[in-house]
């Protein structure tokens, strides 16, 4: 998401910072060794980034088992990072690498509305995401049947909503400088809209993402605290009569000193056994699912964790900048790695969400062996 000031040189009068322009081509026009190896290693993230969102829809296509309410909000997010990988990163490679805007007034304002709109859209998804997951944990029963493709898409279609809402503005106060236009960037003079796109596109939604991770984290802790076994040696048993059979685990149901007792003739007393066997098959699955919660609320703390790394550092210096103005000022190789590392979650969040997923994982192979 690119909101970035103007590209100027600070000067005893203005001390605004270069945001997006990391210039590596020389007075001669000659591209260096360091343009060439940016380039290389930004391309290597968008085809990634491409890919992996690409065979994430491709297989939630080709997959009906994975044709569920939540697995339709994932492949949306795919898409939308889709997007990110195609209307937004190429154009901001050649942009960062040459420091300069050389494709005019429409394609700046094309890109910046799709860079804003898309980044918004992602982060957003991990929201209704998140809020699904909530809702199928604390309400598993009754949401269960609210849960539905057409709840999701409507879900689906309030994210784009908004994050239009918060692309929109600029474009009414966008107007072309005189001569040729340098620089590419949303007018951070507007104190408001940097205030309404921030916290509507980050601040809020992160925000969100605590609370309901946090929710998701304690409801998942108390059924593991559950399903673990309170006392050493309670273990749930079935009673029922068993025959002797060689390898058979069981253990008698009568006392061993009615055994041993006598009866009233002096003769021993025999009773008939009652076996019980231990349902081994139930606690397996007791232990499988603890298991799943344990993975889960580690795949909770990745998801949440990965996105802050990303998006966290960028926010704060679009909020910060237009504020503090000349007291504040960034190296411009600062203000790219963070506009990057934006860009960087759209890769990771089809490899979290899917590879966290055994279902996902097993039609992954079936792809690739394009079964």
């Amino acid at each position: 998401m690119n909101q970035s000031a103007e590209c100027l040189e600070p000067t005893s009068a203005d001390l605004r910072p270069n945001f997006n322009c990391s210039t590596k081509v020389d007075a001669a026009g000659s591209i260096s060794a360091l343009a060439i190896c940016v380039s290389v290693l930004l391309c290597l993230l968008t085809l990634a980034t491409l890919l992996s969102n690409s065979f994430v829809i491709a297989t939630i296509y080709r997959t009906r088992k994975l044709h569920t309410p939540a697995n339709i909000l994932i492949a949306s997010l795919a898409l939308t990072d889709l997007l990110v990988s195609i209307l937004v990163m190429p154009i901001s490679i050649v942009y960062t690498v040459s420091g300069t805007w050389n494709l005019g007034q429409v394609v700046c304002d094309i890109w910046l509305s799709s860079d804003i709109t898309c980044c918004t859209a992602s982060i957003l998804h991990l929201c209704v995401i998140a809020l699904d997951r909530y809702w199928a944990i604390t309400d598993a029963v009754e949401y269960s049947i609210k849960r539905t493709p057409e709840r999701a898409a409507g879900m689906i279609v309030t994210v784009w909503v908004i994050s239009i809402c918060i692309s929109i503005p600029p474009l009414f106060w966008r107007q072309a400088k005189a001569g040729q236009l340098m620089h590419c960037m949303v007018n951070t003079d507007q104190i408001f809209y940097t205030i309404y796109s921030t916290f509507g596109a980050f601040y809020i939604p992160t925000l969100l993402l605590i609370a309901l991770y946090g929710r998701i984290y304690v409801e998942a802790r108390s059924r593991i605290l559950k399903q673990s076994p309170k006392k050493a040696g309670k273990r749930l048993t079935t009673a029922h009569l068993v025959t002797d059979s060689p390898g058979s685990a069981s253990i008698s149901s009568v006392n061993s000193r009615a055994n041993e007792a006598p009866s009233e003739t002096g003769s021993p007393a025999y009773f008939n056994h009652v076996k019980v066997k231990v349902s081994d098959a139930l606690l397996e699955r007791k232990r499988i699912s603890a298991a799943r919660e344990r993975k889960a609320t580690k795949t909770l703390g990745i998801i949440l964790g990965a996105f802050i790394v990303c998006w966290l550092p960028f926010f704060i210096i679009t909020l910060v900048l237009p504020i503090c103005k000349e007291a504040c000022w960034f190296h411009h190789v600062i203000f790219d790695v963070f506009n990057w590392l934006g860009y960087l979650n759209s890769l990771i969040n089809p490899i979290i969400y899917t590879m966290s997923n055994e279902d996902f994982k097993h039609a992954f192979q079936k792809l690739f062996r394009f079964r």
